[in-house]
């Protein structure tokens, strides 16, 4: 028994993927999240993110739901996470995980594949069952608590499951709650481990953009550009891209989530990157936009500089206090204010930011938060409705962009020119760390970078 054992553990260690973030990691969130559920008398249900199907008996790259991943770590489809509180001093906390049991004749195709062992080692985990039977588990777990909060990782047939088992349970939560109404509070502030994890996935970004960006002069296509920022990534040891990499060239740079990345590229226009790694499930998200010759046109510097100008401005607000959309007030200023300059706007600044007419150039906000999403959970606004003002070990893009498209009513020399300049910022204890500065973004360093 104990040599089987040891066997066991010694094939788990051999299918887990070298992992930055340590397992204790997920042990403490669970830990943190009980207490929450604890004082709502909840138990807490967390499925995974399903399978897509692409076409016939071919799947989609499979990603794990990121709440799940937050709380296990567990990367594989077809498990429940099942958490019931008991009350302080009692009988200790139960944390069950629901996963598929190991299948020989499956593991022919996948090569192994971890199960109820693995799942049971896990820091935190007290307990693993069969996937295929949480539905005679579950009832019976939530029968006493006053709340079931819950998140359905997308999978339509588990909602559905969940909503026949509420039904045929004579005794149910009273209270269905949203998991992530909770769990977006602690995905917003970021611990040491996950910030190093971003950091290195912003670090791989901005290696390859930098190898890449000198090369941009010599290619052909968009298409290219963007194989050879996939390469680095792959290269560098990312296992997915954190979005579809967008990489506008011309006219295409103005169009805000342009993937088709199909156009040839012309010497006179400017290329819009916006792209970023995923390690470890934390994604990068950089913008950079450079001249395909290397050298900014004269309307070309002039927008290039009066974005990076605002952007600049914007990421120099960024303190713990302030609420989250400062940046984009600032930044919102500076553009309206030199879009008037190149007269591109007319009239008064103020009078332009009240009547939004800046958005003819500038129609996105200026942040989202970072994280396990490249678009992470968080919202603007607090539970209250209040603003959510900006802690330590908060993380956010700044990204303010001008995207002129041909119009009557534009001069033609301005035509078909857009700009984004995007970095990751952190918010330190009193200000803030830009995690992507080591990118190129003045005029000066990017024309030198792009010199043969």
């Amino acid at each position: 028994t104990l040599m089987l054992l040891l066997l066991c553990l010694s094939l788990a260690q051999g299918m887990s993927k070298k992992e930055t973030l340590p397992e204790d990691e997920f042990a403490r969130r669970i830990a943190i999240f009980t207490n929450e559920l604890r004082e709502l008398n909840a138990i807490g249900v967390i499925h995974s993110a399903p399978v897509h199907e692409r076409n016939s008996d071919i799947a989609f790259q499979y990603r794990q739901d990121s709440d799940l991943f937050y709380l296990t770590g567990w990367t594989l489809p077809q498990a429940v996470l099942v958490i019931t509180p008991q009350e302080e001093g009692s009988e200790k906390d139960e944390v069950y995980l629901f996963v598929k049991e190991r299948n020989p004749k499956r593991e022919v195709w996948t090569g192994p594949q971890p199960g109820l062992i693995e799942a049971r080692s896990r820091p935190g985990i007290e307990q693993s069952y069969a996937y295929d039977n949480y539905d005679e588990h579950i009832p019976k777990l939530m029968s006493s608590y006053d709340r079931l909060v819950i998140s359905y990782g997308g999978s339509d047939k588990f909602e559905t499951d969940i909503q026949r088992l509420l039904k045929e349970t004579w005794i149910r939560p009273r209270i269905v709650q949203e998991a992530t109404s909770i769990l977006k509070y602690h995905r917003l502030i970021k611990s040491p481990e996950e910030i190093r994890t971003l950091e290195k996935a912003i670090s791989i970004t901005g290696s390859t953009l930098n190898d890449v960006i000198q090369k941009i002069p010599s290619l052909n296509f968009e298409y290219e550009v963007a194989a050879e920022i996939e390469y680095g990534f792959k290269k560098r040891g990312a296992e997915r891209l954190g979005f579809p990499s967008i990489v506008g060239a011309g006219k295409n740079a103005t169009y805000l989530h342009y993937e088709t990345n199909r156009s040839p590229l012309q010497q006179q226009d400017l290329i819009l990157l916006d792209v970023g790694a995923e390690w470890d499930y934390y994604a990068a998200d950089v913008s950079r936009t450079v001249p395909i010759s290397g050298k900014f046109g004269t309307e070309q510097a002039l927008i290039y500089q009066l974005v990076l100008d605002a952007q600049e401005a914007a990421i120099a607000s960024v303190k713990p206090g302030i609420a989250f959309k400062e940046p984009h007030a600032v930044a919102v200023n500076i553009l309206t204010s030199g879009l008037i300059k190149l007269g591109l706007l007319s009239g008064d600044v103020d009078e332009n930011i009240q009547k939004s007419t800046y958005r003819k150039f500038f129609m996105h906000g200026t942040s989202h938060w970072l994280g396990l999403d490249v678009h992470d959970t968080g919202g603007h606004m607090n539970y209250d409705g209040s603003p959510h003002l900006l802690k330590q070990n908060m993380i956010l893009t700044v990204e303010p962009g001008i995207y002129i498209s041909q119009s009557e009513d534009v001069d033609p020399k301005w035509w078909n020119i857009g700009v984004r300049i995007e970095d990751d910022v952190l918010v330190t204890k009193k200000g803030y760390r830009v995690l992507s500065a080591s990118i190129p973004k003045s005029i000066q360093a990017i024309e030198e970078l792009m010199q043969p």
